[in-house]
């Protein structure tokens, strides 16, 4: 083989054999996502997250908070429902981002470095809310939380040879909600069912 074809080949298969080292975690000899990202920061030199883009914010399901109130009389009553929710944040394989070391704290830093902004494992909302019912009726107040949506990929080194390669790509997809954010509420009436009036009119 001339000089200059043989030097194109051996460039060629360099060229596949470094290939090779890095491959999406959904191989089907390779660690399930969870695995992997909990060996992010547990295990990698370097744990990375590339985001795809900016937080998506978006409303929760529309959901009712506090109690329903009962309107018994036969006048008008202004009713006043008390109510407090704590909303939590969830991730596509259900790895704890709550801890404040391993994969929570690499995701922490990894989102605050991407978006300038921290994650909110947490957030607690409530408040006083008046409801007017017409008598024979029922009230409510309802909820569509405001929440935040990230998605990216972790790329991930390994010192020695995970799962025969040293190279990992994890995508990763988180919703946590907005701090102190209180959502769109609405305030419900409806009549009353003949067990409702029964049970609570009675």
């Amino acid at each position: 083989m001339p000089k200059r074809f043989a030097t194109i080949a051996t460039a060629a298969l360099l060229c596949a054999a470094t290939t090779l080292t890095a491959v999406p975690a959904f191989a089907a000899d390779g660690p399930t996502g969870r695995e992997l990202l909990e060996k992010c920061d547990n295990g990698t030199d370097t744990c990375t997250f590339h985001p795809y883009g900016p937080p998506e914010t978006f409303r929760g399901d529309v959901h009712q908070v506090g109690d329903t109130v009962f309107n018994c009389t036969a006048d008008l009553q202004r009713s006043t429902v008390k109510w407090s929710e704590t909303t939590g944040e969830s991730n596509s394989f259900g790895v704890s981002v709550s801890t404040e070391a391993g994969f929570g704290e690499v995701f922490k830093v990894s989102i605050e470095t991407s978006y300038q902004h921290t994650w909110e494992t947490s957030s607690t909302v409530g408040q006083d809310d008046s409801v007017d019912v017409q008598p024979g009726e029922k009230g409510w107040i309802e909820r569509a939380t405001e929440m935040s949506r990230v998605k990216g990929q972790y790329e991930m080194h390994f010192p020695d040879r995970y799962y025969d390669h040293y190279i990992w790509y994890q995508d990763f997809e988180a919703v946590g909600p907005v701090k102190d954010a209180q959502g769109l509420i609405t305030k419900k009436t409806a009549a009353m069912t003949a067990d409702e009036k029964a049970q609570h009119c009675g």
